[in-house]
């Protein structure tokens, strides 16, 4: 997996590329969370992920608490099927701010 991160003002924006699961979670944590103090809006885009199991959820989870705190907004945008079907799935398409651009 592959990220690349953006901020500008108190606006951060990721792009994953790649598959989050069990083995890159703790690499998409450890990147994002530090840099999550301030920030009002988080963008991850997904159009390059490939994949994304229960560990890439649970971070998402995670990222969702830690913004929602600082009253912030988290928006995940351009999921594939796959990534898709599993937010529809586990019920996060209901959590999660999803869209396609």
């Amino acid at each position: 997996m592959k990220v690349t991160t953006e901020i500008k003002d108190n606006d951060l924006t990721a792009v994953i590329d790649g598959r989050l699961d069990t083995t890159s979670a703790p690499q998409l944590d450890a990147e994002i969370s530090p840099k999550l103090d301030g920030i009002k809006s988080l963008t991850l885009d997904f159009t390059n992920l490939a994949y994304i199991s229960s560990a890439g959820l649970r971070v998402l989870l995670m990222f969702q608490k830690k913004i929602n705190q600082s009253d912030g907004k988290m928006t995940v945008v351009n999921p594939n099927e796959l990534v898709s079907e599993v937010f529809e799935v586990t019920g996060f398409s209901d959590i999660l701010n999803i869209e396609k651009r």
